[in-house]
């Protein structure tokens, strides 16, 4: 039998039922444990891929990309800038402005769609990600992460 303490200020244990929905709040609980790989959502391990591999990014050029930001959004305005083309966008680069530093969007959805597992996402996270900020630093993205492109 578990015996977990009582916070302070909290009421007893409470004799009767156990209400399923109490004030409408629903369920009290996650529905999966969190040892389990059910329990973080597609957009938040996306998201972390993504912050992992500008991470990884950022060490190889750590004065260049300082003040780099990596942004996740899930898909791309619906109008595009007028250089580019009308093709699904996979991600942009903005220069940096007075007002904001350097940026680097990557889009979720497009890139999801287009892989199968998780290699081939990681894969084409890391191409995305080199080929912005080569663009932005006006190198070739295979000198920015040589390892994206080799696999």
């Amino acid at each position: 039998m578990d015996v977990e303490p009582l916070r302070p200020g909290s009421p007893g244990p409470r004799q009767g039922p156990r209400r399923r929905d109490r004030r409408g709040r629903g369920r009290r609980w996650d529905l999966i444990p969190p040892h389990l790989p059910g329990y973080r959502t597609r957009r938040e391990q996306f998201d972390d891929l993504v912050a992992d591999s500008g991470a990884a990014l950022a060490e190889r050029f750590p004065r260049r990309l300082a003040h780099l930001q990596v942004l996740v959004e899930e898909v791309p305005p619906t109008d595009p800038a007028p250089w580019e083309d009308a093709t699904v966008l996979l991600g942009r680069a903005l220069p940096p402005s007075r007002e904001h530093p350097a940026r680097v969007i990557v889009y979720r959805r497009p890139i999801q769609t287009r892989c199968a597992d998780d290699l081939e996402l990681e894969t084409l996270v890391r191409q995305v990600l080199s080929e912005q900020i080569g663009s932005l630093l006006h190198i070739e993205p295979d000198d920015v992460d040589p390892g994206a492109w080799s696999e």
